[in-house]
């Protein structure tokens, strides 16, 4: 059964992705949203939320904030002003770019949920994934709004538990 406000994503764009920012501008939509990606973990241990920049910013702040967790975010390659960790990737669209995150993020044996806003074909999310495990973290769960079924996010959905609110 699909979510009432998974139909204020806006599907008429170019090129092959959706726009779910005006899902952000409805505040009941975005609150209900927010909750129904949090609800299979208010009794799992998760230590932090992990999100991916940048959309995956505002799903994960606002899942961590509902789960009274803290939050590692995972930026794009050059941004942080400190010593990283980097991992490069190719995405959906075949261009190579780089994720990185703080070499002294503290994930030794933490319990992650990682969130990004839409997984097409897993590559981000597997260079965050290589981020997270580099550095001790326990990725437990990955949640989106969606999560593409094609071969190349089967390997996510036999390796990690996942959660999609598009179904």
């Amino acid at each position: 059964m699909m979510k009432s406000y998974l139909s204020l994503i806006d599907t008429d764009t170019s090129g092959n992705r959706n726009d779910v920012t005006p899902l952000f501008a409805d505040a009941k939509a975005f609150r209900q949203m927010v909750s129904d990606l949090a609800e299979p973990f208010l009794n799992a241990r998760i230590d932090l939320v992990a999100c991916i920049d940048a959309l995956g910013f505002i799903l994960g702040s606002a899942v961590a904030q509902h789960l009274n967790v803290g939050l590692i975010p995972i930026r794009k390659g050059g941004k942080l002003p400190v010593k990283t960790e980097n991992v490069r990737f190719v995405d959906y669209s075949g261009k190579t770019k780089s994720l990185e995150i703080r070499k002294d993020s503290p994930l030794d044996n933490v319990r992650i949920l990682l969130i990004d806003e839409w997984i097409e074909t897993g590559a981000q999310v597997r260079a965050a994934i290589k981020l997270i495990e580099n550095q001790g973290g326990v990725v437990v769960c990955i949640a989106a709004i969606n999560i593409d079924r094609n071969e190349k996010t089967a390997s996510l959905r036999k390796k990690y538990a996942i959660h999609s609110l598009c179904t």
